[in-house]
């Protein structure tokens, strides 16, 4: 069974769920890409990609609750960084280190890439977590799921 979850207070995705969580003996999270949006579906951070990785960690920190997993709990995580700058890349990297998100330690890609999906959009991370056993989703399952 797939439970696919839509977090509140987050911006709604159009087309896809924050998280999709499958019992496969551990329960596992498959998180969509964490985006620099607010609420109200607002760009965080025009133009820095540091304050973007911030609002994403935040995002993602809230997508990872909702499923009652948490940043300890990440196996793996893309991170996408509109920059051909290592410099730029470094410094989106030193976010996700001081958020314990690295501290898993899980396994990561950083990539330089030339477009994101929103526009102005600067970061996005996905990831994937074990949901410890007995934890408490916050999110409904979607319809269908």
């Amino acid at each position: 069974m797939i439970q696919r979850v839509t977090v509140p207070g987050l911006f709604p995705p159009p087309v896809y769920s924050h998280a999709s969580v499958v019992e496969a003996g551990t329960r596992l999270a498959f998180l969509a890409g964490s985006v620099p949006l607010d609420s109200e579906g607002k760009l965080v951070g025009e133009g820095d990609p540091v304050r973007q990785a911030e609002q994403v960690i935040a995002n993602l920190t809230e997508q990872l609750r909702a499923v009652g997993s948490g940043l300890g709990d990440v196996l793996s995580t893309d991170v996408y960084v509109v920059s051909a700058e290592t410099a730029t890349l470094s410094a989106v990297w030193d976010v996700v280190e001081a958020s314990g998100l690295s501290t898993g330690p899980h396994s990561s890609t950083l990539l330089g890439v030339s477009c994101l999906g929103y526009p102005g959009q600067l970061v996005e991370i996905t990831a994937t977590a074990v949901v410890p056993d007995g934890a408490p989703a916050d999110g409904a399952p979607e319809a269908g799921a």
